[in-house]
């Protein structure tokens, strides 16, 4: 089966992330991290409607109630669409400058969960940060230190396995997962060292096997559920960032890129553009979507 590629639309993102399938509108919605800018694209139609929030996006997530959970630099918020309202959620108590919140997705279970960053560190310094798991009450829990770059964090089928990254040093680990209780152990399930690149976005498909953006070489990575690799797809990107399921059966990859971030730079006239891959060995899972709306802690007009 041969894969295909192709760019949709026409945005460019300075550093594109986090894109997510809206079933019900048939809208891809994704990030401009950098830029702060909120997209949300219909690809049948070429639709596009876009909203500025403040910068930098970690990363988002759709609701049950149509609004989108983001990750900005400390805290949580939820923004409606219609309204443009922003609505702080959660801090995760650290205000700190090389220090924001990154890569995140829902569990099965209704709760977001997204890891930090910590740049610029020196020899010796102690890794600020972790995995955070925000629940739809509006709490917020560490539910793991020392990710130096959190990426990619997606979930099994049965929401039993949780996968994340550490692209500091090129290593996916798994976690037994649950939705009220600690992470088990790290486990090592990939190092991409070999592959010459950290891996960053991350998904599962339906036959369990863990799709992985390679930044550095233009990549994606499928690897089994045993961890070994099963293929690799050239993309038409230099830096390709995050990747979702999406379109009618979930048959198609939708994949980010950057144009030019902080320490990298495209050099192809449609980096920074979004693309689609067809003819994937097996569809998706369905995107798990944040629960019922947490009760309104501070609420603030978006930027």
């Amino acid at each position: 089966m041969t894969v295909e590629v192709h760019r949709i639309g026409d945005t460019k993102d300075l550093l594109g992330e986090s894109p997510c399938w809206d079933a019900a509108s048939g809208a891809l919605c994704w990030i401009d991290s950098l830029a702060g800018s909120l997209r949300r694209l219909v690809p049948s139609t070429g639709e596009l409607e876009q909203h500025s929030l403040p910068a930098p996006i970690g990363s988002m997530a759709l609701c049950e109630d149509g609004s989108v959970v983001v990750a900005l630099k400390t805290r949580f918020a939820r923004y409606r669409w219609a309204t443009r309202e922003l609505q702080t959620l959660a801090g995760i108590g650290i205000e700190h400058p090389d220090v924001r919140l990154n890569d995140g997705k829902c569990d099965p279970f209704g709760n977001f969960v997204a890891g930090t960053m910590h740049i610029n560190r020196q020899p010796g310094d102690a890794i600020l940060g972790g995995l955070y798991r925000l629940r739809p009450d509006g709490s917020v829990e560490q539910i793991a230190p020392g990710f130096g770059l959190a990426n990619g964090p997606c979930f099994s089928a049965d929401g039993r396995t949780l996968y994340v990254a550490d692209s500091a040093i090129r290593t996916i680990y798994a976690y037994d997962y649950a939705a009220q209780g600690p992470l088990g152990p790290p486990r090592v399930f990939v190092q991409t060292e070999s592959f010459g690149s950290g891996p960053d976005g991350a998904a599962v498909d339906a036959e369990g096997h863990v799709w992985t953006v390679l930044t550095r070489t233009g990549q994606l990575a499928r690897f089994k559920p045993d961890g070994t690799l099963e293929r690799l797809v050239q993309l038409p990107a230099t830096h390709p960032t995050s990747l979702c399921f999406g379109g009618p059966g979930l048959s198609s990859l939708y994949v980010t890129s950057i144009s030019r971030s902080t320490h990298l730079e495209g050099r192809l006239p449609q980096d920074g553009g979004l693309f689609e891959l067809r003819g994937l060995p097996a569809p998706g899972l369905a995107p798990a979507r944040f629960a019922a709306a947490a009760p309104s802690r501070a609420t603030a007009s978006a930027a």
